[in-house]
């Protein structure tokens, strides 16, 4: 495999990631669902949820280092502040702050979670070579 097609699969994830994110924000507030009583917390889980994703997949395709976890939160939180200002020009949505916040919240919990499980791997994964 060259090394193009090895740098383009490793940063596909993110990009696709990325699109979907930008496709999500760009429907107006009247096309959304709600959700009744849970609306908040399924629509905020949702935002953590996708940039955590989203910070995996940049650490994916920094090679999964532990030196590069905090680029993969800083361009996850860099593409949050992005999507806010994107929502502003979305008929009914504009820009938070506070989405920013449990975007950058989500981004380094899963980032937490995935590095973790991977340092725990990672011996048992060696031991056998």
């Amino acid at each position: 495999m060259t090394v193009r097609k090895a740098l383009a699969l490793s940063w596909a994830p993110a990009v696709l990631l990325m699109g979907m994110i930008f496709l999500f924000s760009s429907i107006p507030s009247s096309e959304l669902p709600e959700f009744d009583w849970a609306d908040w917390v399924i629509k905020k889980g949702g935002h953590a949820l996708g940039y955590g994703l989203l910070a995996v997949s940049y650490w994916y395709a920094f090679g999964m280092k532990a030196r590069h976890l905090w680029l993969a939160w800083v361009l996850s939180v860099a593409y949050a502040f992005s999507d806010e200002f994107h929502q502003s020009f979305v008929p009914g949505r504009h820009p938070s702050v506070t989405d920013v916040a449990i975007d950058a919240s989500g981004a380094a919990l899963v980032l937490l979670l995935v590095s973790m499980i991977s340092k725990r791997k990672k011996p048992a994964d060696s031991a056998g070579h």
